[in-house]
Protein backbone atom coordinates (compact mmCIF):
# COMPACT_ATOMS: atom_id res chain seq x y z
CA UNK A 1 0.00 0.00 0.00
CA UNK A 2 1.06 3.60 -0.58
CA UNK A 3 0.36 5.84 2.44
CA UNK A 4 0.24 9.56 1.65
CA UNK A 5 0.45 11.97 4.55
CA UNK A 6 -0.82 15.44 3.67
CA UNK A 7 0.79 18.64 4.86
CA UNK A 8 2.79 21.70 3.84
CA UNK A 9 6.56 21.37 3.45
CA UNK A 10 8.94 23.60 5.36
CA UNK A 11 9.75 24.40 8.97
CA UNK A 12 7.21 27.24 9.09
CA UNK A 13 4.35 24.73 8.84
CA UNK A 14 5.80 21.78 10.75
CA UNK A 15 3.91 22.45 13.99
CA UNK A 16 0.55 23.37 12.47
CA UNK A 17 -2.70 21.42 12.63
CA UNK A 18 -2.71 21.08 8.84
CA UNK A 19 0.47 18.97 9.04
CA UNK A 20 -0.86 16.20 11.24
CA UNK A 21 -0.76 13.85 8.22
CA UNK A 22 3.00 14.37 8.03
CA UNK A 23 3.29 13.69 11.76
CA UNK A 24 1.53 10.33 11.43
CA UNK A 25 3.62 9.01 8.54
CA UNK A 26 6.80 10.22 10.25
CA UNK A 27 5.77 8.35 13.40
CA UNK A 28 5.13 5.26 11.27
CA UNK A 29 8.56 5.55 9.66
CA UNK A 30 10.22 5.81 13.07
CA UNK A 31 8.21 2.95 14.58
CA UNK A 32 8.75 0.61 11.63
CA UNK A 33 12.37 1.64 11.07
CA UNK A 34 11.92 2.92 7.57
CA UNK A 35 14.84 3.85 5.38
CA UNK A 36 15.90 7.48 5.00
CA UNK A 37 13.67 9.83 3.03
CA UNK A 38 14.41 10.03 -0.69
CA UNK A 39 13.29 12.98 -2.78
CA UNK A 40 11.45 12.58 -6.07
CA UNK A 41 10.13 15.34 -8.31
CA UNK A 42 7.03 16.29 -6.29
CA UNK A 43 7.27 14.13 -3.17
CA UNK A 44 9.61 12.38 -0.80
CA UNK A 45 9.26 8.75 0.14
CA UNK A 46 10.49 6.00 2.38
CA UNK A 47 9.81 2.27 2.49
CA UNK A 48 8.80 0.27 5.56
CA UNK A 49 8.32 -3.43 6.08
CA UNK A 50 5.32 -4.62 8.06
CA UNK A 51 3.94 -8.15 8.38
CA UNK A 52 6.20 -9.38 5.60
CA UNK A 53 5.13 -6.69 3.10
CA UNK A 54 6.82 -3.53 1.93
CA UNK A 55 4.79 -0.30 1.96
CA UNK A 56 5.63 3.19 0.73
CA UNK A 57 5.20 6.28 2.89
CA UNK A 58 4.83 9.50 0.90
CA UNK A 59 4.94 13.19 1.80
CA UNK A 60 4.04 15.54 -1.07
CA UNK A 61 6.53 18.41 -1.34
CA UNK A 62 4.09 20.79 -2.99
CA UNK A 63 1.84 22.96 -0.87
CA UNK A 64 -1.32 21.33 0.46
CA UNK A 65 -3.65 22.57 -2.29
CA UNK A 66 -1.45 20.93 -4.94
CA UNK A 67 -1.06 17.53 -3.24
CA UNK A 68 -2.52 15.89 -6.33
CA UNK A 69 0.67 16.65 -8.25
CA UNK A 70 2.50 14.04 -6.18
CA UNK A 71 -0.35 11.55 -6.68
CA UNK A 72 -0.36 12.17 -10.43
CA UNK A 73 3.36 11.38 -10.43
CA UNK A 74 2.72 8.16 -8.51
CA UNK A 75 0.01 7.15 -10.96
CA UNK A 76 2.31 7.79 -13.93
CA UNK A 77 4.84 5.51 -12.26
CA UNK A 78 2.29 2.69 -12.17
CA UNK A 79 0.46 3.08 -8.86
CA UNK A 80 -3.33 2.56 -8.77
CA UNK A 81 -5.85 4.69 -6.89
CA UNK A 82 -7.08 1.66 -4.93
CA UNK A 83 -3.55 1.20 -3.53
CA UNK A 84 -3.56 4.63 -1.87
CA UNK A 85 -4.40 5.63 1.69
CA UNK A 86 -4.44 9.35 2.49
CA UNK A 87 -3.76 10.58 6.05
CA UNK A 88 -5.04 14.09 6.74
CA UNK A 89 -6.45 16.55 9.26
CA UNK A 90 -10.21 17.07 9.75
CA UNK A 91 -11.73 20.12 11.38
CA UNK A 92 -15.17 18.50 11.61
CA UNK A 93 -13.89 15.83 13.99
CA UNK A 94 -13.17 16.69 17.62
CA UNK A 95 -9.49 16.88 18.43
CA UNK A 96 -7.98 13.38 18.49
CA UNK A 97 -10.91 11.49 16.98
CA UNK A 98 -10.24 9.27 13.96
CA UNK A 99 -12.40 8.57 10.93
CA UNK A 100 -11.44 5.90 8.39
CA UNK A 101 -13.31 5.49 5.13
CA UNK A 102 -12.89 3.56 1.90
CA UNK A 103 -14.25 6.31 -0.35
CA UNK A 104 -16.11 9.61 -0.35
CA UNK A 105 -15.86 13.27 -1.26
CA UNK A 106 -13.23 15.76 -0.19
CA UNK A 107 -15.37 17.28 2.60
CA UNK A 108 -13.99 20.71 1.74
CA UNK A 109 -10.37 19.70 2.34
CA UNK A 110 -8.41 21.19 -0.55
CA UNK A 111 -5.50 18.79 -0.26
CA UNK A 112 -7.82 15.79 -0.50
CA UNK A 113 -9.74 17.50 -3.31
CA UNK A 114 -6.49 17.77 -5.27
CA UNK A 115 -5.73 14.09 -4.64
CA UNK A 116 -9.19 12.95 -5.75
CA UNK A 117 -9.01 15.08 -8.88
CA UNK A 118 -5.69 13.46 -9.79
CA UNK A 119 -7.14 9.99 -9.20
CA UNK A 120 -10.39 10.64 -11.08
CA UNK A 121 -12.33 8.53 -8.59
CA UNK A 122 -13.75 8.91 -5.05
CA UNK A 123 -12.60 5.37 -4.24
CA UNK A 124 -9.51 6.44 -2.34
CA UNK A 125 -9.05 5.31 1.26
CA UNK A 126 -8.51 7.97 3.87
CA UNK A 127 -7.62 8.21 7.56
CA UNK A 128 -8.80 11.52 9.01
CA UNK A 129 -7.38 12.86 12.26
CA UNK A 130 -9.58 15.34 14.10
CA UNK A 131 -8.16 18.77 14.87
CA UNK A 132 -11.49 20.39 15.83
CA UNK A 133 -13.09 23.66 14.75
CA UNK A 134 -12.14 27.01 16.26
CA UNK A 135 -14.70 27.97 18.93
CA UNK A 136 -17.12 30.66 17.81
CA UNK A 137 -15.39 31.26 14.50
CA UNK A 138 -15.72 30.21 10.88
CA UNK A 139 -12.14 31.20 10.00
CA UNK A 140 -10.94 27.64 9.53
CA UNK A 141 -8.01 28.58 7.27
CA UNK A 142 -6.25 30.41 10.09
CA UNK A 143 -7.17 27.61 12.48
CA UNK A 144 -5.51 24.81 10.50
CA UNK A 145 -2.43 26.93 9.82
CA UNK A 146 -1.92 27.69 13.50
CA UNK A 147 0.09 25.56 15.90
CA UNK A 148 -1.63 23.37 18.47
CA UNK A 149 -2.57 24.84 21.82
CA UNK A 150 -0.58 23.91 24.91
CA UNK A 151 -3.37 21.57 26.04
CA UNK A 152 -3.52 19.91 22.62
CA UNK A 153 0.26 19.51 22.55
CA UNK A 154 0.09 17.55 25.80
CA UNK A 155 -2.27 15.05 24.18
CA UNK A 156 -0.85 15.14 20.65
CA UNK A 157 1.69 12.30 21.11
CA UNK A 158 -1.14 9.97 22.17
CA UNK A 159 -3.27 11.11 19.22
CA UNK A 160 -0.46 10.50 16.73
CA UNK A 161 0.26 7.12 18.32
CA UNK A 162 -3.42 6.15 18.02
CA UNK A 163 -3.46 7.20 14.35
CA UNK A 164 -0.28 5.23 13.70
CA UNK A 165 -1.86 2.18 15.34
CA UNK A 166 -4.94 2.63 13.15
CA UNK A 167 -2.69 2.82 10.11
CA UNK A 168 -1.00 -0.40 11.18
CA UNK A 169 -4.41 -2.09 11.44
CA UNK A 170 -5.22 -0.95 7.90
CA UNK A 171 -1.96 -2.37 6.57
CA UNK A 172 -2.25 -5.63 8.47
CA UNK A 173 -5.99 -6.33 8.36
CA UNK A 174 -7.62 -3.95 5.89
CA UNK A 175 -9.78 -0.83 5.96
CA UNK A 176 -12.93 -2.53 7.22
CA UNK A 177 -11.19 -3.94 10.29
CA UNK A 178 -9.68 -0.53 11.06
CA UNK A 179 -13.03 1.24 10.58
CA UNK A 180 -14.77 -1.16 12.94
CA UNK A 181 -12.13 -0.71 15.61
CA UNK A 182 -11.34 3.00 15.51
CA UNK A 183 -14.22 5.02 14.06
CA UNK A 184 -16.31 4.94 17.24
CA UNK A 185 -13.36 5.09 19.64
CA UNK A 186 -13.15 8.19 21.85
CA UNK A 187 -10.07 10.34 21.41
CA UNK A 188 -7.19 9.86 23.82
CA UNK A 189 -8.06 11.81 26.97
CA UNK A 190 -11.67 12.39 25.88
CA UNK A 191 -13.20 10.32 28.67
CA UNK A 192 -11.16 12.19 31.30
CA UNK A 193 -12.16 15.55 29.85
CA UNK A 194 -15.82 14.54 29.92
CA UNK A 195 -15.58 13.41 33.51
CA UNK A 196 -13.96 16.73 34.37
CA UNK A 197 -16.83 18.65 32.76
CA UNK A 198 -19.61 16.40 34.08
CA UNK A 199 -22.10 17.75 36.59
CA UNK A 200 -22.75 15.68 39.74
CA UNK A 201 -25.10 12.80 39.03
CA UNK A 202 -24.53 12.80 35.24
CA UNK A 203 -23.62 9.57 33.48
CA UNK A 204 -20.59 9.10 31.24
CA UNK A 205 -21.68 8.95 27.62
CA UNK A 206 -19.19 7.90 24.97
CA UNK A 207 -20.76 9.03 21.69
CA UNK A 208 -20.45 6.85 18.63
CA UNK A 209 -21.43 9.47 16.06
CA UNK A 210 -17.96 9.29 14.54
CA UNK A 211 -18.72 5.84 13.18
CA UNK A 212 -21.66 6.98 11.10
CA UNK A 213 -21.22 10.70 10.45
CA UNK A 214 -20.89 12.09 6.95
CA UNK A 215 -18.13 14.27 5.55
CA UNK A 216 -19.61 17.76 5.84
CA UNK A 217 -18.48 20.71 3.80
CA UNK A 218 -15.75 23.01 5.04
CA UNK A 219 -13.64 25.68 3.46
CA UNK A 220 -9.90 25.62 3.46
Amino acid sequence: MIVIGLGNPGDAYAGTRHNVGFRVVEAARERWRGERWRRRSSYRQTHVRLAGRVHRLIEPQTYMNASGEAVAELLREGAAAEDLLVVLDDIDLPFGRLRIRERGGDGGHRGLASVLQACGTPRVGRLRVGVGRPPGSDDVVDHVLEVFTAEELRELPAVVRRAREALETVLRSGLTAAMNRYNAMPAPGEAQRRRGDRQPGEEDAEGSSAANGSERGKTR
